[in-house]
C-alpha cells in the first residue's frame, strides 16, 4: 500500500528486478526457506503467487484459497488462518 498510493510501485518494483539480477549480492538470499510457510491465497489480491511457485522456494505446508475478498477485505478469514497455521505447528511440535 506504501508504494500504491503515491503511484511509486514501478520505482519499487524495480528495485526488485536489479537486486535479483545483481551478482554483488550473496546467492544464500535466493536459497529455498526451510521455515514453515503458510500462504493465504485471495482472489482479490492484486498479485497472486502461483502454489508451484512459492512450493519451489519455501517449505510450504498450509495453502488456503480464500472464497471472496483480499486480505484488506476479509480480516477475519486472514486472522483463522494464520491461528489455525500457527496451532498446527504448536500441534506438530508436541508443545
Amino acid at each position: 500500500m506504501f508504494y500504491w498510493a503515491p503511484n511509486s510501485i514501478a520505482s519499487a518494483a524495480n528495485l526488485y528486478y536489479e537486486t535479483a539480477r545483481n551478482e554483488a549480492i550473496p546467492p544464500y538470499l535466493f536459497e529455498r526457506i526451510a521455515a514453515p510457510t503458510a500462504v493465504a491465497d485471495f482472489p482479490a489480491e492484486i498479485y497472486r503467487s502461483p502454489r508451484a511457485w512459492v512450493e519451489s522456494r519455501a517449505n510450504l505446508v498450509r495453502w488456503t484459497e480464500m472464497p471472496h475478498g483480499g486480505h484488506f477485505e476479509a480480516p477475519e478469514l486472514l486472522l483463522k488462518d494464520v491461528r489455525a497455521f500457527f496451532r498446527s505447528q504448536r500441534a506438530g511440535s508436541g508443545a
